[in-house]
């Protein structure tokens, strides 16, 4: 494991494996910076002039992977995280990222490590309250990417004289606009792309009972993988994966479910990350098909 700088941050671990390379910042966050092939393009996008005025202070998304406490709400979602974290190095293929206790009374983690070959990625993210009295708080698990597609898959489409119940929530936004050309509904899949001239903000949810979503851009195809738990409570009418975009920005995330949590209590989400190399737009289509095949949270 390397000491290494990133995206103007000094204080950096890479791990590789010699296929693919990961960058974690003890500067900030926690916060992945970098996930990609060897000598590649960095899959993960960084906005460092973005910020967002609180109560508590300017709270910046910068980039990357960031671990944040769902439902969100202002200031509790936003606390700001700019300040240096504690770092575990626990061999040459795992990091834990600790980050001091917020203004919200909340303390993340993200531990990460990364297999001895191929391009897999576990990613143990843990938020723990500690301040009084009691709180409703669910893990959410955010993924920053510049330009590119998302993808949701849908549950599998089955005529009508088979089935007579709904099969899964889509959840809305006040700002969701179903005629956006960016987003495309089909009876597999949404997508959610990215235009930089576009600089209204779009977001849709659901509940995402297939355990995954990806992104695609420039051949490169990103899956991350996660539980859906059945009867189990999840923010915002039941969503546990959700798309947002604003021109480049694009945010690929996944929720755990919510609960009421007293100081010193936890709740923990796991994520699972894979690269795909030369998938072309004319693949795309047939990759997600496969990865819909697969069925509730692929082992890929």
């Amino acid at each position: 494991m390397d000491r290494v700088s990133c995206v103007g941050l000094p204080n950096c671990f890479r791990m590789t494996n010699d296929e693919i390379e990961l960058i974690v910042t003890t500067d900030v966050g926690p916060r992945i910076l970098h996930y990609g092939f060897v000598g590649g393009p960095n899959i993960l996008g960084h906005f460092p002039d973005l910020a967002e005025g609180t109560e508590w202070g300017e709270w910046k998304p910068l980039g990357g992977h960031r671990l944040w406490v769902g439902p969100e709400a202002k200031p509790f979602s936003y606390a700001p995280d700019n300040t240096s974290i504690e770092a575990r190095v626990e061999g040459n293929y795992a990091i834990r990222l600790i980050q001091p206790v917020d203004a919200s009374g909340f303390q993340k983690e993200i531990s990460v490590s990364i297999y001895p070959s191929g391009s897999r990625v576990d990613l143990h993210h843990r938020i723990t309250y500690r301040g009084a009295g009691e709180v409703l708080a669910a893990p959410w698990a955010l993924t920053i990417m510049s330009g590119g597609r998302a993808i949701l898959p849908l549950e599998p489409h089955r005529d009508h004289g088979d089935v007579f119940l709904p099969s899964q929530p889509l959840i809305l936004w006040p700002f969701t606009d179903l005629s956006d050309p960016r987003l495309s509904l089909n009876k597999s899949s949404i997508t959610l792309a990215s235009d930089e001239n576009a600089n209204t903000p779009q977001k849709i949810g659901l509940a995402n009972k297939q355990g995954w979503a990806a992104y695609h851009k420039q051949e490169t195809l990103f899956v991350k993988a996660f539980a859906y738990q059945e009867g189990e409570t999840y923010p915002d009418y039941g969503s546990n994966c959700e798309l947002f975009t604003k021109g480049t920005f694009l945010e690929v995330e996944s929720l755990g479910p919510q609960r009421r949590l007293t100081c010193g209590e936890s709740i923990d989400h796991t994520e699972r990350w894979h690269l795909y190399p030369n998938v072309g737009l004319n693949e795309l289509n047939s990759r997600i098909a496969d990865l819909a095949q697969v069925g509730p949270t692929p082992g890929f």
